[in-house]
């Protein structure tokens, strides 16, 4: 916007010389006429004091009117109203441009507020802790999120009271020393769940500063943190997987390679050796292809995982074919199958295949976990006003407490050396528990050692 320079009217300045030398000229003509000046006498006083009411006059209407430019710079926008004398002086023009200037202030208040409204609920909506320190590193605001995590009391309070991680505070320290505009940096907190963020600390020039003419001494910050738990918690289970198959598969390749090097070499001629070899790589090709059977058969159920089932499943007959299914198996440990299935049972909302899968799994690991001569109840029965328990309960060794959380992750075994020779493959249980979880049910197991576990599905029932 362009300067004005500030020009006084000629004309407002004399009729306020005036109206200030009226008073005087009065005076001394009364004073005059009662002979008690003389006319030079009178012109003597007068012509100074009048000299005086020029230049006040002139300094009062020029500060009126750089007062008006100044206003009328804030107000340029605003249209203006028909400038009043009031007795050829620029009083009037000031009211009026005061009471302008006090409408457009108290818009600009209502904006800021409304602005000030907007920015606390954007910033409350966001699902990440976001702070804003000022210059001595206190925390002046906080969302939902941060508040959530690091608790209310930390508003007026130093960072490093809520924060105490070195990374975090030394990445903030430099913002606000002004050796960095913006700084990333990954901690950990060191706490019972050992929770992972991403910080990111960005410079925030303090209101009334500009950048270029701000200083470190100006400057604030604002954090933005980023849960990464669930992603670093993937990407160490993606490695994790990644060796395990391989090393489940390696190990049979590898049985597989050094049997058909020996029939190859000094084996060739040796018929019961080679026969006793057959069987065995005949095993481990079994082995690999049950550990492949049971990787696509996990990829494509978490492909579906979130697809629900809708078929009603009679779950009564189903236990009992898998159970009779399932005899020759438990004959060959002298394991008693005992079944105890309400027949009144509604049937289950889910998909009969996937479900078949999932208490064949329990039956079969119940079977050949359990101590030989024992039993194994599989049981079905109406859980609650919404849905079914099918409990499979073995009298095997037990599973100690610390394992339990675990049981359901890929290849993790409490026993590996056993469960390998069983023909396990370490992924039972964990296609177990992403079928239970499309079917919206839930997998409940308790187990004590020395006396067996029981593995309990629950699952919603056709209305």
């Amino acid at each position: 916007m362009a300067t004005v320079k500030s020009k006084v009217p000629l004309a407002r300045w004399l009729a306020l010389s005036m109206l200030l030398g009226l008073p005087l000229l009065l005076v001394l003509g009364l004073a005059v006429v009662r002979a008690a000046l003389t006319w030079r006498e009178a012109l003597l006083i007068g012509l100074p004091a009048f000299a005086v009411h020029l230049a006040f006059a002139y300094w009062h209407s020029r500060t009126v009117r750089r007062a008006l430019e100044r206003a009328e710079g804030i107000l340029s926008h605003e249209p203006r109203p028909p400038s009043s004398w009031d007795a050829w002086t620029m009083l009037g023009e000031l009211d009026a441009t005061v009471e302008r200037l006090r409408r457009h202030l108290l818009s600009e208040k209502g904006q800021v507020a409304l602005q000030s409204t907007t920015a606390d609920a954007i910033l409350s909506a966001l699902p990440d802790p976001l702070l804003v320190l000022d210059q001595g590193r206190r925390v002046t605001r906080a969302n939902h999120a941060a508040r959530r995590l690091f608790g209310n009391e930390m508003v007026g309070q130093d960072l490093s009271l809520a924060l105490r991680h070195p990374a975090a505070l030394e990445a903030v320290d430099a913002v606000l020393a002004g050796q960095e505009a913006l700084i990333a940096v990954d901690f950990t907190l060191p706490t019972a769940e050992g929770r992972s963020f991403s910080l990111r600390v960005a410079a925030l020039p303090v209101v009334g500063k500009a950048a270029p003419d701000a200083t470190h001494k100006d400057m604030a910050a604002v954090l933005a943190l980023h849960d990464i738990t669930a992603l670093q918690k993937a990407e160490r289970m993606r490695a994790d997987f990644v060796a395990n198959a391989s090393h489940e598969l390696r190990t049979p390749l590898a049985s597989l390679v050094g049997f058909i090097e020996t029939l190859l070499g000094p084996a060739r001629d040796d018929e019961p050796a080679r026969i006793r070899f057959l069987g065995i790589m005949r095993d481990q090709a079994a082995r690999m292809a049950r550990l492949i059977n049971d990787l696509l058969s996990l990829s494509q159920i978490e492909m579906r995982e979130h697809d629900r089932p809708r078929d009603a499943v009679a779950l009564a007959p189903l236990l009992r074919d898998l159970a009779e299914g399932l005899q020759p198996q438990a004959s060959a440990k002298s394991v008693t199958l005992r079944l105890e299935l309400d027949e009144a049972a509604p049937p289950a909302l889910g998909a009969r295949d996937e479900l078949s899968q999932v208490f064949q799994n329990l039956i079969d690991n119940a079977v050949k976990y359990g101590r030989n001569g024992s039993q194994v109840t599989v049981a079905l029965r109406r859980h609650d006003e919404l849905g079914l328990e099918v409990s499979i309960t073995d009298q095997g060794e037990g599973i100690p407490k610390q394992h339990l959380p675990r049981l359901t992750e890929r290849f993790y075994r409490v026993d590996s050396a056993r469960s390998r020779e069983l023909g396990g493959t370490g992924l039972g249980l964990a296609i177990v528990k992403h079928i239970v979880s499309r079917h919206r049910g839930r997998l409940v197991i308790e187990s004590e050692v020395g006396i067996g576990s029981v593995f309990s599905i629950r699952l919603p029932f056709v209305r």
